[in-house]
């Protein structure tokens, strides 16, 4: 692989992953109760309780994102 493949593979990776992100932030904003139907069906959990959980995760999930993806992709495209 050459660089120009590792920045179009780190670009669409970002992407992907981000759009992955805006459609879980979608379904939690627009489908919230529905989506809270459907987890407590399998755990026991207040409605504060599942906010936080899903508000931590969306958080971990962008800056992973962040950091292994549109990171890299930075440093890459300052260096050429």
């Amino acid at each position: 692989m050459n660089i120009d493949q590792i920045q179009d593979f780190l670009l669409w990776c970002t992407l992907i992953n981000f759009g992955v992100l805006l459609w879980w932030a979608a379904f939690f904003i627009f489908a919230h109760d529905l989506v809270y139907r459907l987890h407590t069906r399998f755990f026991v959990m207040s409605r504060e309780r599942f906010d936080a959980i899903h508000y931590a995760g969306m958080a971990f999930y962008k800056l992973t994102v962040l950091v292994f993806n549109l990171v890299p992709l930075l440093a890459l495209l300052i260096v050429t």
